[in-house]
């Protein structure tokens, strides 16, 4: 037996003795482990496919304007009403 076979012999037989690690399975125990909530899955699946059954209607249309314009310019307009009543020096940066 040679020198260099007998430093060989002990990296060898370490390397094949490594423990082998899963990537979830682990040692946690089943009651621990995350559980995929129903609810959730199926808030999931609503959402993916909103994109593709949303269809313009006149009435969606209109909601939507009333939403994304009418209010906030009901309210700009309301604080502009009251800068302008009370005399505020911040009414001049609103008009």
């Amino acid at each position: 037996m040679s020198l260099c076979s007998a430093f060989k012999r002990p990296l060898l037989s370490g390397a094949r003795t490594v423990q082998r690690r899963t990537m979830a399975g682990g040692p946690i125990p089943a009651h621990i482990k995350v559980k995929k909530s129903p609810m959730v899955e199926e808030w999931n699946g609503r959402r993916e496919i909103t994109e593709k059954s949303f269809t313009a209607r006149p009435a969606k249309v209109a909601q939507i304007l009333l939403y994304v314009v009418a209010v906030p310019y009901g309210f700009y307009s309301m604080a502009r009403t009251e800068f302008h009543m009370i005399g505020d020096r911040r009414y001049k940066d609103c008009i």
